[in-house]
C-alpha cells in the first residue's frame, strides 16, 4: 500500500477515535473545553490530508500535509493535557497518543520524501 493511501486510512480511523473520545469526555466527564479542542484538531488532521489528494502541485501537496502535521502536533498537546489533568487514564492516553504519533511519523516521512523529489 502506498504511504499516501496509508495516511488517509490512519487519519480517518484516528478521527473516529477522537469523535468517540469527545463524546466520552462530554457525557461521562462533563468536560467541554479541552474536548472541543481535541475534537477540532484531531479531525482536522484527516481533513487536511484528504485535501492533499487533489493538490494542484507538489508544493501544494506538501503544504496540505504540513498543515495536517501541525494539527497532529496540536492534538498531541491536547491529549497530554487531558491525561495530565486526569480526564483520561494512562491506558487510554497511551493508546490514542501512539496512534497520533504514528500519524506524525508517517506525515514526516511523506513530506520528507516529496521534498527530496523536488531536488
Amino acid at each position: 500500500m502506498r504511504e499516501d493511501n496509508t495516511i488517509q486510512i490512519l487519519c480517518k480511523a484516528f478521527a473516529l477515535r477522537i469523535i468517540k473520545l469527545y463524546t466520552f469526555l462530554k457525557e461521562e466527564k462533563q468536560e467541554y473545553v479541552l474536548s472541543k479542542q481535541v475534537l477540532r484538531s484531531g479531525t482536522s488532521i484527516g481533513a487536511n490530508a484528504r485535501e492533499s489528494i487533489n493538490a494542484q502541485s507538489t508544493m501544494d501537496f506538501i503544504s496540505k500535509l504540513g498543515i495536517a502535521l501541525k494539527e497532529a502536533n496540536e492534538t498531541q498537546y491536547w491529549l497530554e493535557l487531558l491525561y495530565e489533568s486526569e480526564f483520561i487514564n494512562e491506558k487510554e492516553y497511551n493508546s490514542i497518543y501512539a496512534d497520533c504519533s504514528r500519524i506524525v511519523a508517517t506525515l514526516v516521512k511523506i513530506i520528507k520524501t516529496k521534498k527530496e523529489t523536488l531536488n
